[in-house]
């Protein structure tokens, strides 16, 4: 027989997600990435560097734009915690879903939902931004369909949308 491997130390961690409170005893360690996609069971929050430098798993965190896979699930204990699930309201899409929908700002689809969440987050704390604004607010997100015309058009189209 041998010894068994070290045990991963859990502690129970309670937030607030996509708007209700919840707790899950999970890994000291776990990524904030793996907690959304293994634990909670949102997957729209896509691992796509593990680094922090592609975007495709940003979440708002207090209703700030963060990278989840670099993100550790314990340190947002007593937190708000929302993802590409959340900004939906009673089944319907929000505005700037339904604009990456209607201006083909989805492309393939895999950078969308951290493209939507940055964009959240700038247009809750600037509803009306300049196109600079929006290329800033969305610079930590790569794209490798496109050269970003259609997200760009999509944000401008949400701006311009009602809710």
């Amino acid at each position: 027989m041998h010894a068994p491997g070290p045990q991963l130390k859990k502690r129970l961690l309670r937030l607030r997600l996509n708007g209700r409170w919840r707790e899950d005893a999970v890994a000291e360690g776990a990524l904030l990435i793996d907690y959304l996609r293994d634990v909670a069971h949102l997957t729209g929050a896509k691992s796509g560097c593990d680094g922090g430098e592609c975007g495709a798993c940003t979440i708002l965190l207090d209703g700030e734009a963060v990278p989840s896979c670099i993100t550790i699930a314990v340190r947002c204990a007593g937190r708000s915690v929302e993802t590409i699930e959340g900004i939906a309201t009673q089944g319907r899409i929000s505005r700037l879903q339904r604009a990456f929908h209607e201006k083909l700002g989805a492309q393939c689809g895999f950078c969308t939902p951290g493209m939507i969440m940055a964009a959240e987050a700038l247009l809750r704390r600037n509803p009306t931004p300049t196109e600079g604004e929006i290329r800033t607010a969305l610079s930590g997100n790569l794209c490798r369909c496109t050269g970003y015309v259609k997200i760009i058009e999509s944000v401008k189209a949400a701006v311009g949308a009602t809710p």
